[in-house]
């Protein structure tokens, strides 16, 4: 039997591992796809919004030469603290169900191959992240191939024209570097106003492009539908018809709730975040813990992240061992 299964090996998944390793603990992280692969997967020159002391897990120093850490160095510096830690990570291989049973729980799991695998543990941490999760439109045309609600980098949009769905940090950051390899680009977004959440050190440079028409912005303005060469927008009052090649649809994302729900675990009737102990971030389920953005609101993802998340595993192991010393004594 497992002591402890960790569900997602991102950041506070990592974390919450090196704090059960140090007490003596051996967790099992449990990955479906590589280590920290939500930011595997941001824009591949993302920089974050923020200090690379808000990033650490487990005391190691994140060194970088930049006041904000850049998407690659997050990668290296992750990869290297679960090698240091010397931690047990499963990697392609997804948690399919669980179980309760009187001793703990029963995790199924499935890898890359399609080999099934069962385990029994007396604790789980779920902390799986939201990026496999885009906000879905909901209209006509968002599932045709120029349509992605994922942004990696400019260059297969050079000279093309972009729509980008969205207002805030993602968005903008797209917008900006289309600009800088020619792409006809316009920004849709549902606001009055530049979201307030723009960082600050891109907002200037971006209005600037806004105001000089080499960005187009529309306010109050959805789209409709897209189609093959073109997308209908809900402008105001009125609907236009704007030429078109590709669609980003940097809506955000939610995290998955099924592992939880399917458990029985009670959630917030108002924000529709899991019911958890704030101390102890254990939820209505004895044993089954949570950590990271899979504690958050449904409606706001972005609510916790890594600075706060990472401290969910300090909380968890303390609850976990002062729970097992219970036991034993």
């Amino acid at each position: 039997m497992e002591q402890v299964i960790v569900i997602g090996a991102g950041p506070c998944g990592l974390s919450a591992a090196i704090a059960l390793q140090r007490e003596g603990l051996s967790p099992l992280l449990i990955e479906k796809n590589c280590i920290v692969n939500a930011i595997y997967q941001y824009p591949t020159y993302l920089q974050f919004f923020s200090t690379p002391e808000l990033l650490e897990i487990g005391g190691y120093p994140f060194s970088t030469p930049h006041e904000k850490p850049y998407r690659q160095e997050a990668l290296v510096y992750y990869r290297e603290v679960a090698r240091r830690e010397k931690l047990r990570i499963h990697s392609y291989e997804e948690v399919v169900s669980i179980e309760k049973i009187e001793s703990g729980f029963i995790v199924h799991t499935e890898n890359q191959f399609g080999q099934k695998t069962t385990y029994t543990t007396k604790q789980v941490i779920v902390a799986t992240g939201y990026f496999d999760h885009p906000n879905m439109l909901g209209i006509p045309g968002e599932e045709l191939p120029k349509t992605t609600h994922y942004y990696k980098e400019a260059h297969p949009y050079s000279g093309a024209k972009v729509a980008i769905i969205g207002g805030n940090n993602s968005a903008v950051d797209a917008a900006m570097d289309l600009l800088r390899v020619g792409a006809e680009v316009t920004v849709i977004y549902r606001g009055k106003d530049f979201s307030a959440n723009i960082k600050p050190w891109v907002r200037p440079t971006f209005e600037s492009m806004v105001n000089k028409g080499r960005i187009q912005m529309w306010f109050n303005s959805q789209v409709a539908r897209i189609e093959e060469q073109a997308i209908m927008v809900r402008k105001e009052h009125e609907e236009v018809m704007l030429d078109n090649d590709f669609v980003l649809a940097l809506t955000g994302f939610r995290p998955d709730r099924g592992l939880l729900t399917s458990l029985g675990v009670g959630f917030h009737e108002e924000t529709n975040a899991p019911l958890v102990n704030p101390d102890t971030m254990e939820t209505s389920i004895p044993g089954l813990y949570v950590a990271g953005v899979v504690a958050s609101s449904k409606y706001d993802a972005n609510e916790i992240f890594i600075e706060t998340g990472r401290m969910h595993g300090l909380a968890i192991t303390k609850h976990i061992i002062s729970v097992r010393n219970l036991q034993s004594s």
